[in-house]
């Protein structure tokens, strides 16, 4: 064997004792990364809820937090067995590894150790000069030189294999340690939020045995709330095909075209096509803030026979928190509703985002507003403490999942 293919030799064993230990390192990186934000996620509501504890709370939006943290823990704990499951086949696979490692290692030791039996045998220099001695010709000498530098290197490359095998075994047995007690953690975390989720659960329970027992009542709330909750997107879709149809207009747009979308200047198409160069990458409206309630038709938590039309979601932040504006854009209008508090909706080129549920505001109509400027404070229902931001985005006329939009949503 060359120097050459020596160092190949140790440079593979050297990768491989390293490389194999981290084979699916990528998929548990992923799966660590999302446990943290499930974990991230149920402290804030944790905080978010026991902010509010002094506050009466309506039984229904009691049962809304509950299945909120229900869904969120049984999401953690679904995605630290995956993290279990694949370090168990990490284990087992490394377990394999170190025995075929531990065997080769046996093999080499016993080889290098029959060659330095014959080495010791045939060391003297006495026997070495006889062995070049004893040739017939210089060529058979010179050939006989080679053999005995070559038999020295490979005592040398034997040697190496061995030191480089032991290292990897010695770093696979390290990294098995790891990989053991990272498991252990996670099935004893696992267990605590298996206990946490039961308790959550009974508490559920008891609040919609509760709820059944006038269930009428309750059904007829959340119907009355979607009746308010359709009234208001009503104007608010009224304002976005008021603001189609004048761009239109100012665009030279014929009435019988029937334009369902904006007729958009140059610059306004430069700002929807970067707001759209930044799907998935927009920042929360809120500093701080939990989904209670996610985008499109869903069953009522309360009625699971009532189903829930939401245009946009429902976020629940902290006391005094300020509204930001997504991106770059220009308010289109600014909506004071009857029996609810006022609405901003931001134009961004063919894209309008809408911020409900504001206590206070910071802007007007026609204002220019940059990313992540303040345009308003939530407002916080004094009766019951909730802090609860309305958000939505449209394109043109059509609503749109936020969570498709906004970062990590």
């Amino acid at each position: 064997m060359t120097k050459f293919q020596n160092k190949v030799l140790v440079f593979s064993l050297l990768f491989f004792s390293s490389a194999f230990v981290f084979a699916q390192s990528g998929k548990q990186e992923e799966l660590e990364a999302r446990r943290k934000e499930l974990s991230r996620e149920i402290q804030q509501i944790n905080k978010l809820l026991s902010s509010n504890q002094s506050k009466k709370k309506s039984e229904v939006s009691q049962i809304e937090d509950l299945n909120h943290k229900v869904s969120v823990r049984e999401n953690l704990i679904k995605v630290t067995n995956q993290q279990a499951n694949l370090l168990t086949r990490e284990i087992n696979t490394n377990q394999k590894q170190i025995t075929t490692n531990r065997d080769e290692l046996t093999l080499l030791k016993e080889g290098y150790a029959k060659m330095l039996q014959k080495a010791y045998k045939n060391k003297n220099k006495q026997s070495r000069v006889m062995f070049l001695l004893s040739a017939t010709n210089f060529k058979q000498a010179y050939k006989r030189v080679q053999y005995l530098n070559q038999y020295a290197d490979y005592q040398k490359e034997q040697a190496d294999k061995i030191k480089i095998k032991t290292i990897a075994l010695q770093e696979a047995n390290t990294n098995l340690l790891v990989q053991k007690e990272a498991k252990s953690k996670l099935i004893s975390e696992n267990k605590k939020e298996q206990k946490t989720l039961e308790i959550e659960r009974k508490q559920h329970e008891t609040i919609m045995k509760s709820i059944k027992k006038d269930l009428n009542k309750y059904t007829a709330q959340i119907k009355s709330k979607q009746k308010e909750a359709r009234r208001i997107d009503g104007q608010i879709d009224k304002l976005i095909r008021d603001a189609i149809a004048a761009s239109n207009k100012k665009a030279g747009v014929k009435k019988s075209t029937k334009s369902k979308g904006f007729a958009l200047t140059a610059e306004a198409r430069a700002l929807a096509a970067d707001f759209l160069g930044n799907k998935g990458k927009l920042p929360w409206p809120v500093e701080k803030g939990v989904v209670k309630l996610r985008y499109g038709k869903q069953p009522s938590p309360v009625d699971r026979n009532l189903t829930i039309n939401s245009n946009g979601v429902r976020i629940s932040t902290e006391k005094g928190a300020k509204v930001r504006a997504v991106f770059n854009g220009e308010v289109m209008g600014i909506l004071k509703p009857k029996r609810s508090n006022p609405i901003v909706m931001i134009k961004h080129g063919n894209y309008i985002t809408t911020y409900q549920n504001l206590g206070k505001i910071f802007v007007k109509t026609g204002d220019k507003v940059k990313t992540k400027q303040e345009i308003g404070e939530v407002f916080t229902n004094p009766t019951t403490g909730e802090t609860v931001l309305k958000f939505r985005i449209d394109k043109d006329n059509k609503t749109q999942n936020p969570s498709s939009w906004i970062f990590k949503m």
